[in-house]
């Protein structure tokens, strides 16, 4: 019964199910054009040229798989990945205005998944790290070529989420339905990192924690955050062993954090009653949901031009922006055309 809640749960908030409208599942910001982002619902992508004003329909091209996960190259940002539920990869050289099917190496097991994230090397952007249901896979050609990369990682296959320490491309830790597990050789072997996070013997079982989001801090990359569906924990050592921290947050179930690229320290979660920031490491939190009509939130983003300004998208309704740090949420249009 708990193994069937911790599933319902993923696909409640991964997959968009048990009703809702257009949520927004995913949220990618132009790194060098404030009026530029895009978004994901549940049956397409959509581009806004004008800051969120108006929106065009990118699907053309594509299946009618979901997308789950969008990435923006950080070198050429006119290139674009998608990620789907069902339907593999796909990117785009030109904005997304046509798509590409990019698909060699992934196994048919894959392509049938879900491909939950997509991970840069910040050293080199044609070599990036992709988290999907069925494993990490990795490619060194912009996606020509995939090759899985699970060695060590036996217990677990469904991988959640990826991050990369920003000094060190060579650190990775895999956010998957059993914990966290960490590479020091670019994905090549992982070993389990679970000290404090769950039980050795139950990473298998209903008990372990599905993790929702893995990152590093930036200012000290010896600490490492993880959300789960159960709560929050962070690592001061590497993941050599992990404590609960937000236990004062009302809702456990953390779907999205985004760690402050300006101030350390500073991090926000998001969850079903809304946005919380915490200004001292996640010891104490204050809500964020002034403006917002719903605070059933599914994914929030933060601008890397200007850190005060952040997007949340909701589970059925609609988009906010803040240009305050999330002390102020206002609504944009939610007309999405559907050609």
């Amino acid at each position: 019964m708990a193994r069937l809640r911790i599933c319902f749960m993923f696909v409640v908030l991964f997959l968009g199910g048990c009703g809702g409208s257009d949520p927004i599942v995913v949220i990618q910001l132009h790194p060098t054009n404030p009026d530029i982002l895009y978004i994901a619902t549940n049956d397409y992508i959509y581009k806004s040229r004008d800051g969120g004003k108006t929106w065009s329909n990118l699907s053309k091209g594509m299946s009618h798989s979901r997308v789950i996960a969008l990435a923006i190259d950080p070198v050429y940002p006119a290139t674009i990945y998608a990620g789907t539920k069902g339907d593999a990869v796909y990117k785009s050289y030109d904005g997304g205005q046509r798509w590409t099917s990019i698909r060699s190496g992934l196994d048919d097991a894959t392509i049938s998944s879900v491909v939950n994230q997509f991970v840069f090397d910040p050293a080199d952007g044609t070599h990036i790290f992709l988290a999907t249901t069925m494993g990490v896979f990795e490619t060194r050609n912009a996606g020509e070529r995939w090759t899985k990369r699970m060695d060590g990682m036996k217990e677990v296959l469904m991988v959640v989420t990826l991050g990369m320490d920003p000094t060190r491309s060579s650190v990775l830790y895999a956010g998957t339905s059993g914990g966290v597990y960490k590479s020091v050789n670019q994905g090549a072997h992982w070993m389990q990192a679970n000290n404090g996070l769950v039980p050795e013997g139950m990473v298998k079982t209903s008990r372990a924690l599905s993790v929702t989001s893995v990152q590093v801090d930036p200012f000290r990359t010896e600490t490492v955050y993880a959300a789960t569906l159960a709560g929050l924990y962070k690592t001061t050592d590497g993941a050599a062993s992990w404590v609960r921290i937000g236990e004062s947050l009302q809702d456990q179930m953390i779907v999205s954090m985004v760690l402050d690229r300006v101030r350390p320290g500073v991090m926000y979660v998001a969850a079903r009653d809304g946005i919380h920031r915490s200004e001292d490491e996640g010891k104490s939190w204050v809500a964020l949901n002034e403006g917002l009509a719903s605070t059933n939130i599914r994914s929030l983003a933060q601008s890397a031009l200007d850190s005060r300004l952040f997007y949340a998208g909701t589970n059925g309704s609609g988009l906010y922006r803040s240009r305050d740090g999330g002390a102020h949420w206002e609504v944009l249009p939610s007309v999405f055309p559907k050609e």
